[in-house]
């Protein structure tokens, strides 16, 4: 029967309705993503040109910046979001009605690899790592912003604009209302067990129970979240409590990698998705880092549009069967 299940870190409700899997039309398949053009690719090796100059790389060999023979690059997003020069917008009137505040930040790319291809797993476990490692410099780059957010888009029906795979980091100057939800989640948890961290008892009950446990490594436990919003949504928690994703320790990407390689043979081709690091807050004493991946498989429709609830037909339970089979 259908449930209303509700999130442990957000709070969120979701609706878990696995009949509305037969609907008609409802079958959740994947096509495979079209071969990246590199004559067209901006990212590819010895197109740097094509891109502002670099911020950061990684060129093992050495050479000049902005040009070939790097491993991991970095430039500002040529079409930024938020910028550290945007000016203060004219005050309105009816500032009690209508308030604007300047999109004062940072927007950078971060090309994941030279290699032209749409997914990370399509990369090496190795190439995986040396990315992660430069999405956890970067956002150390940021350390004075409010919150600092990385995301992974992959094909455009996941909102990619660039088929090279590559990471945004955006660094807010404030902390998005979602973020401040579950640090006070955090918070409350910690008043209510005298201490305890809400993510890591996430992680010892969830591996006691073993149900939605999808893979285990020495540094890091993948799941099906008990309230999953997405049908074969995915999250990745450290074994050991971290607040900060970019501080020193584990970054996981071994499992990132493996993660991601299931819903590729689950489906036969990599899925669209999304997915995101879940790191503290600047000046929160009480979180741990997180990675969610969301595959984006379904469209929202006017329930999802209209009252911020989702409907997943994919129990949890049933996607982690079918992932650690894969």
């Amino acid at each position: 029967m259908p449930e209303i299940r509700i999130d442990p870190l957000t709070g969120l409700r979701a609706i878990v309705a696995t009949d509305r899997a037969a609907r008609p039309g409802a079958e959740l398949t994947v096509a495979p993503a079209p071969a990246v053009d590199r004559a067209q690719d901006p990212f590819a090796e010895g197109h740097e040109d094509r891109t502002p100059p670099e911020l950061y790389a990684l060129r093992p060999a050495g050479g000049e910046p902005d040009g070939p023979g790097w491993t991991v690059r970095v430039v500002p997003n040529r079409y930024a979001a938020l910028t550290a020069e945007t000016p203060d917008p004219q005050p309105d009137p009816h500032p009690e009605l209508f308030m604007a505040l300047p999109a004062r930040g940072a927007h950078e790319v971060i090309v994941n690899s030279p290699e032209p291809v749409v997914s990370l797993a399509d990369l090496s476990a190795e190439q995986v790592q040396v990315a992660v490692d430069v999405w956890r410099e970067r956002m150390r780059a940021q350390e004075g912003a409010a919150y600092v957010h990385v995301c992974v888009n992959e094909r455009v029906e996941a909102g990619a604009t660039q088929p090279h795979t590559h990471a945004q980091l955006f660094a807010l100057s404030f902390v998005p209302a979602l973020v401040a939800r579950e640090r006070e989640r955090f918070g409350a948890h910690a008043v209510r067990t005298m201490g305890a961290n809400l993510l890591e008892d996430l992680v010892q009950e969830e591996v006691r129970r073993r149900d939605r446990v999808v893979a285990i490594d020495d540094e890091a436990v993948l799941t099906c979240p008990y309230a999953s919003r997405h049908e074969y949504a995915l999250m990745l928690m450290p074994r050991r409590r971290r607040e900060r994703f970019e501080d020193d320790g584990p970054t996981a990407a071994a499992l990132l990698h493996d993660a991601l390689s299931r819903l590729r043979r689950r489906f036969g081709a990599s899925p669209p998705l999304s997915l995101w690091i879940r790191t503290a807050p600047r000046d929160a004493d009480r979180f741990c880092w997180r990675i969610d991946i969301v595959p984006r498989l379904t469209s929202q429709a006017g329930l999802e549009l209209g009252t911020g609830i989702d409907v997943n037909t994919v129990a949890p339970e049933l996607a982690a069967a079918e992932l650690r089979d894969a």
